[in-house]
């Protein structure tokens, strides 16, 4: 009787998985889904229990590993980034000079000021230089000066 209920039970597991991706798009149960199914076929077959968890276990976690990358990169392609994602990348002009440790700095970023600071106390960024955004903390941008040439 082991060997009939195995499989059905595998594959209410990757019903059960299938219904969650679908209900939360995260791309995280597909995974489990796609070895609960080897599960599935590994009982169907005959195979063990032990065989059968683990072949569930690896071809999960290779999936989860190998191809969530993959999946994830295809499925982010041509998503419009908003809000202050865009800003990131973008060029802004320095209307007060940026020192951390004076705790000044003020950037232009189309026509909106933003407090801006950089990655290191050493670094200071020049009134009317030209700086690139590499981070959002906050309120604050965080940049570092584009060097001409």
């Amino acid at each position: 009787m082991d060997f009939v209920m195995g499989p059905f039970i595998w594959l209410g597991l990757v019903a059960v998985l299938l219904v969650i991706e679908a209900l939360t798009v995260g791309l995280t149960t597909i995974w489990f889904a796609g070895g609960a199914l080897a599960a599935a076929i590994a009982a169907w077959a005959g195979a063990g229990q032990t065989v059968q968890w683990i072949l569930f276990i690896a071809v999960s976690l290779v999936l989860l590993v190998f191809t969530r990358p993959v999946a994830v990169r295809y499925m982010n392609r041509g998503v419009e980034k908003t809000n202050v994602e865009r800003l990131i990348g973008q060029k802004a002009i320095v209307i007060q000079k940026v020192d951390n440790l004076a705790q000044t700095g003020q950037v232009r970023v189309g026509d909106v000021e933003w407090m801006a600071r950089t990655k290191s106390d050493d670094v200071q960024i020049p009134e009317k230089a030209v700086a690139v955004i590499k981070e959002v903390q906050g309120v604050k941008l965080i940049v570092e000066e584009v060097k001409e040439g």
